[in-house]
């Protein structure tokens, strides 16, 4: 088996007005998508969903310059995928995304999924995967914040068990202090808190201050995890917080090497890491998860945009030592799935792999036609 191409699928999918969603100081008005698609001279191809925050023609452009390297070799080499070098995202996240769909390919060949391959033999792989629903993006704390509460309501009568939500809109246009954000997490959990495990990402948003109050008020109410509150590269401040609360502080979602998580393990600046398939590739994904489990510490995937990139996070979590939760992006929209020609079983908050080789799904035709990409930034600044 050689390979003979290697190409992207660069998507996107405008956001109906009622759909675009706001966040700190941004809106959303559209949902991207980056394909990798690895071709083979016995018919075979693989498939893999870059992050879409490398920015998709970046990511087609960076896969160009990789491709020479590809040609003609055989994708079962166990060193053949290149090989993230740390925050470049167009490099790393067009690296993920050949990394996913060699793979897929080699699952393809073999007769099997790619969790058993990644898991290599040392356990059984998961049949499904528990998933948290990742929202809270969208409430606006000058209009009716509290509509966060009715949003992890609805997601608890879908079955999921887990809910994650983030500060909302710019705390300054409104004078939001902690305390404030606080009563809205009281709520929030008097809500659903008996049904569904919640988590707080911070988006490295806050101070240190501002993150111990919230911090030490979502330990007492009982949350389940605070995400990257404060600013990625201060590992001392996060060794702090993690110190100074039984609630897990928890991030990393744009490292890419396993060297980076290295000083976080080491001084217990994480408690859970959260590197994505989507940006670090499945291979170092698997290493990162490993090393992690070797210091106590869990590894649940951050997992945004598109569910091919789901897909291979499902099969990552399913793989790894004492796995745990998977993130999925409750705001995507119809991009979200509409790239496969068959959404997986997703029931009572769990999703189940496919019972087929490889990554266990495949594009649906004529993406490019149906969701031809559109130039600019997927967030856009909003002024008050």
């Amino acid at each position: 088996m050689k390979i003979t191409d290697v190409r992207t699928l660069c998507l996107s999918r405008p956001h109906e007005p009622e759909r675009q969603w706001r966040t700190a100081g941004v809106r959303v008005p559209k949902a991207d998508c980056a394909i990798v698609i690895v071709e083979t001279d016995t018919g075979l191809a693989g498939i893999g969903e870059a992050c879409a925050y490398g920015v998709p023609p970046k990511i087609r452009a960076q896969v160009e310059l990789l491709k020479a390297s590809l040609l003609g070799r055989d994708p079962r080499e166990p060193d053949i995928a290149p090989r993230p070098v740390g925050m470049n995202a167009p490099y790393d996240t067009a690296v993920a995304g050949i990394d996913a769909a060699l793979w897929d390919l080699r699952g393809k060949a073999a007769g099997k999924r790619v969790a058993e391959l990644l898991a290599a033999g040392r356990r059984q792989p998961l049949e499904r995967v528990r998933l948290y629903a990742s929202g809270g993006v969208d409430y606006d704390w000058e209009d009716h914040p509290e509509s966060v509460v009715d949003e992890a309501v609805g997601y608890a009568e879908q079955g999921f068990t887990a809910f994650k939500m983030r500060p909302g809109t710019e705390w300054s246009w409104a004078g939001v202090t902690p305390q404030r954000f606080i009563r809205l997490a009281e709520q929030v959990t008097r809500a659903v808190g008996t049904r569904m495990e919640l988590m707080l990402d911070g988006n490295q948003r806050f101070t240190e201050a501002q993150a111990l109050a919230i911090a030490q008020a979502l330990d007492e109410l009982g949350w389940t995890w605070f995400e990257e509150p404060i600013p990625q590269r201060d590992i001392d401040g996060y060794a702090r917080l993690n110190a100074a609360v039984r609630l897990p502080i928890t991030g990393g979602e744009q490292y890419t090497l396993v060297e980076q998580f290295e000083p976080y393990l080491r001084q217990k600046a994480y408690s859970i890491v959260q590197a994505d398939g989507g940006w670090c590739g499945l291979t170092e994904g698997m290493r990162i998860a490993e090393r992690a489990h070797e210091f106590g510490v869990p590894h649940c995937p951050h997992n945004w945009h598109n569910g091919l990139m789901t897909m291979a996070n499902a099969h990552l979590v399913a793989a790894m030592p004492a796995p745990r939760v998977l993130e999925l992006c409750m705001v995507q929209g119809p991009l979200q799935w509409e790239i496969l020609q068959e959404k997986p079983r997703i029931e009572a908050g769990y999703l189940w792999l496919p019972d087929k080789p490889g990554l266990g799904v495949e594009l649906a035709p004529d993406l490019e036609r149906r969701f031809p990409y559109i130039e600019g930034s997927w967030a856009e600044p909003v002024r008050r």
